[in-house]
């Protein structure tokens, strides 16, 4: 049987280092500590405790919504190799041997890189045959069950993988963390997809009626050609488009848009009744955060949705150093606020921050 006494991440390809300093960042946090193997462009990063258990305390203790690197983790063993290729079968068995908890869910995975989706298609073969064997050895379910534990085995090659476990009450939802979202053929960029897979990620489905609801007033600061507004009017908002540019003019004959040929920066609401604020400009981050924690601190948004461009290094110290701005900002102007971070599937040199603004 394997120690299970590390935590495997999933990242973009090439943010490797940030999601290795990130959760080596968090894990000092709860007084647990290890060390992170990092391979650039593999798109995953393993964390291995040094005492035995801390892998399972670590993912018992640290809330995988905070995380903003990471795109699933869950708790593994060691990088399972060599497995002959007439019967990989036995050998995972032999390797679970009681470590996992029973489940309700089994995910082969790949690392989403060119090597990992030739992969693919191997994975949702041998899914088949290794759920059947998983479950007559009493480890999976009979009947899938989402609300129970999710066994993962992270193949790297077709005779290597990792195997573990995660709880589906913090874990990503989506297969190999992304949700897998559709390009609408009349959306103007995109882009579109940044915001809503940002919804999927941010606002819970039960939410969704009150807080995406037809009718709210939106504001999208840097708005042309309307990738972002096209998500908003989809959900039958109110938009106002801020933009020196020029805006798809679909969007302007939906009767739901009010196109200002005005900077961004520079651009004040006339009227307090705006519900969403959402912005992607192209700017130094401290720019962008500072332009949002002034809409917060003055009333003039209930929620806003916002991406940071990243530099080419230092960049979760760049993400951290904003996010703590931004916190300390809207702490000094007593500010009641709920914040999440993550980099988006959709995203690619950048992050996108939420902020819901409580009152009361």
């Amino acid at each position: 049987m394997q120690k299970f006494n590390r935590i495997i991440l999933y990242c973009r390809s090439g943010f490797e280092k940030e999601c290795a300093a990130e959760i080596t960042d968090r894990a000092t946090e709860f007084s647990i500590f290890g060390f992170a193997k990092v391979k650039e462009q593999s798109s995953y990063i393993e964390f291995e405790c040094y005492q035995p258990g801390d892998a399972e305390k670590l993912f018992s203790l640290l809330n995988f919504k905070t995380l903003i690197f990471a795109r699933q983790m869950f708790v593994a063993g060691g990088l399972l190799t060599n497995l002959p290729t007439e019967n990989r079968i036995a050998p995972i068995l032999d390797a679970i041997d009681g470590g996992l908890p029973k489940s309700g869910t089994l995910r082969v995975e790949v690392p989403d890189t060119n090597e990992g989706k030739e992969l693919a298609n191997f994975c949702r073969k041998f899914t088949v045959p290794l759920r059947q064997a998983l479950r007559d050895k009493r480890i999976l379910l009979k009947v899938e069950n989402p609300l129970k534990p999710v066994i993962h085995l992270l193949f790297i090659n077709s005779t290597s993988c990792f195997i573990g476990y995660s709880y589906s009450n913090n874990n990503s939802p989506f297969y190999m963390g992304i949700p897998r979202l559709k390009f609408p053929s009349d959306a103007p960029s995109r882009s579109t997809l940044k915001l809503e897979e940002a919804f999927h990620v941010f606002i819970p489905y039960e939410e969704w009626d009150e807080r995406l609801e037809g009718g709210l007033n939106a504001v999208d600061l840097g708005a042309c050609p309307g990738g972002w507004t096209y998500q908003l009017v989809k959900h039958s908002m109110m938009v106002y488009a801020i933009d020196n540019g020029k805006m798809d003019q679909r969007l302007l004959d939906s009767g739901q848009v009010r196109h200002y040929q005005e900077d961004g920066f520079k651009f004040q609401p006339k009227k307090h009744n705006i519900y969403w604020l959402v912005c992607d400009m192209v700017d130094k981050p401290i720019k962008v955060t500072t332009l949002i924690a002034q809409w917060l601190v003055n009333g003039w948004c209930r929620e806003a949705i916002f991406n940071l461009k990243l530099p080419m290094k230092k960049r979760y110290e760049e993400v951290k150093e904003n996010i703590q701005f931004l916190k300390d900002e809207l702490k000094k102007h007593h500010v009641n606020f709920q914040i999440q971070a993550k980099q988006l599937y959709h995203d690619r040199e950048e992050i996108t921050i939420h902020v819901q603004r409580i009152w009361g």
